[in-house]
């Protein structure tokens, strides 16, 4: 036993995901809590001070919620139509919102009263945001303008108003206060200095421009429209730095995180992809169940809250940064606790003994039909087909796979036939099994087994199956030969790669399909 070496079921498993430190950060998020609103989830801002709320706008109002509760801890409901856009003030004690009103409203948080009421929009304002180090407000409207607003005189001191459509996407400055930024449905990307009251930048974002985000330098800012998220260098007088298309529908909404290390951008497409600031590449994906309107992230990343189109607030947490400072707590109070105690002086290691497998002891003993049997069980052929197929391989390289398929009944050969039609399309599994199949019709071809009718109608679905798949590979030959003279035409190196004949590689041969398919008929 100690000289037979046990079958390699693992060659034909599914490719895990690549786990890295991202994906393990990323997974700790806890499953969405779904909290249903009032209509679709126009905005998502988080306190900048704990505890951290989150305000919610949508329909009518703006709900202030808890993140560890996930309930609403405050109201502002002093709006008569839709309301937009509501953000934090840097000290979480103000809130600023727009809304179809055509108006600017300032709220107090704790007592939830209304302290400010901005008028000048002759449209809808859909963003507003606070100027950082100073009592002002950047308000974005319908109107095509851009507002800047002084909080205790309550005038407009500065008006932009050089756009051809609607403005609905505005970042402002995080170091510079008199630089505003405002993308608007005319695809263009505008920067305002509100000393001078002039345009100092102007760039064309190739896509009606649905949200706009400063990196913390304050040098670089990144707009989002269509399906590409493009990133500019004010210093370079708008010099576009790159491009980045990861989503295949509208890119709705862009947010930062792990302290400004990752760029978090949300779509139509129903996901949110994470980026690496400092390569641009996606490490994570979260999915959603319905397209993407909003995205919030809060300090330390412990919540994740997504709003979707269907007035769906997805609300995750992670409880297992809680749970691990509370074992860490629990782990530092018992070294404390038990440092009188005497160390171990040595650690016994467990030896876990395999238990030899059914299939791979027949193996041993060369009785390979009940080899055959044990993987054609169905707790096995279900679910975990690699296993049949292996021991398949091993009895094609044994030169046995012909006697392991002899004298099987009706109901054997209808077990086989349909694992066969189940799993031969799958590419990691169609080599071996287009063998097996020829073998099995080679064994059975004179056999009064083949008059029985189900068997039949069997024989006939994998004959279908089967020239479903020479066809599908032909199509794709076409296509690989198609795609190879629009690259030479276009005058790129067509140097051949692995990957370009993965496909290729992983289908059965044409020779082998004509072959099976030719026995069947």
């Amino acid at each position: 036993m100690s000289s037979f070496k046990k079958l390699n079921t693992k060659i034909y498993q599914k490719s895990a995901s690549v786990v890295t430190p991202d994906y393990i950060y990323w997974k700790q998020l806890s499953p969405p809590v779904l909290v249903k609103e009032f209509g679709p989830i126009d905005y998502i801002d988080f306190s900048p001070v704990e505890p951290y709320y989150f305000a919610v706008t949508c329909s009518v109002r703006v709900q202030v919620y808890n993140p560890v509760t996930k309930l609403v801890a405050k109201n502002l409901s002093r709006f008569r139509e839709s309301a937009y856009g509501a953000v934090f003030r840097s000290d979480g004690r103000l809130i600023c919102a727009g809304g179809e009103e055509a108006s600017v409203k300032l709220f107090d948080v704790s007592t939830k009263s209304l302290l400010r009421l901005f008028k000048g929009h002759s449209a809808a304002v859909h963003r507003t945001f606070f100027i950082e180090g100073r009592p002002q407000i950047a308000s974005f409207s319908d109107d095509k303008s851009v507002k800047i607003w002084d909080i205790p005189t309550e005038t407009n001191i500065a008006t932009f108003s050089d756009h051809c459509d609607y403005v609905r996407a505005g970042a402002t400055n995080p170091l510079v206060p008199d630089v505003v930024l405002a993308g608007g449905y005319d695809n263009f990307v505008k920067m305002y200095d509100t000393r001078t009251n002039e345009t100092i930048l102007n760039v064309n974002h190739g896509s009606p421009v649905e949200s706009l985000l400063f990196l913390p330098t304050g040098g670089i800012f990144l707009s989002a429209g269509g399906t590409e998220i493009k990133i500019w260098d004010t210093v370079a007088g708008g010099k576009l730095l790159g491009s980045i298309s990861q989503h295949h529908k509208t890119i709705t909404c862009l947010r930062l995180a792990s302290d400004n290390k990752r760029l978090l951008s949300g779509s139509l497409d129903r996901h949110v992809k994470i980026y690496d600031l400092s390569s641009y590449k996606v490490v994570h994906t979260l999915d959603y169940p319905n397209a993407i309107l909003s995205l919030g992230v809060s300090k330390h990343d412990e919540t994740v809250v997504v709003g979707l189109v269907d007035g769906l607030v997805a609300i995750s947490r992670r409880e297992e940064g809680e749970k691990t400072k509370k074992v860490k707590k629990q782990i530092s109070f018992q070294h404390k606790t038990n440092l009188h105690l005497p160390t171990v002086d040595a650690i016994v290691p467990q030896f876990n003994h395999e238990k030899e497998t059914k299939y791979d002891k027949c193996l041993r003993k060369f009785e390979y039909s009940k080899a055959l049997d044990c993987v054609l069980v169905s707790y096995v052929a279900n679910k975990t087909p690699q296993v049949t197929v292996s021991v398949m391989q091993e009895l094609i390289k044994r030169r046995a796979l012909h006697k392991a398929f002899l004298g099987r009944d009706v109901k054997s050969v209808i077990q086989i036939l349909r694992f066969l039609i189940r799993n031969i399309t799958e590419n990691r599994f169609a080599r071996v099994l287009i063998d097996a199949a020829n073998i099995f019709i080679d064994t059975y071809e004179e056999s009064p087994v083949i008059v029985n009718p189900e068997v039949r109608n069997l024989l006939v679905s994998l004959t279908r199956l089967l020239r479903e798949e020479a066809e599908i590979a032909n199509e794709m030959t076409e296509l690989q030969g198609a795609m190879h003279m629009l690259l030479s035409a276009a005058t790129i190196p067509t140097e051949t790669r692995p990957e370009q004949n993965i496909h290729h590689n992983l289908l059965p041969s044409k020779e082998a399909q004509k072959n099976l398919i030719v026995n069947l008929t």
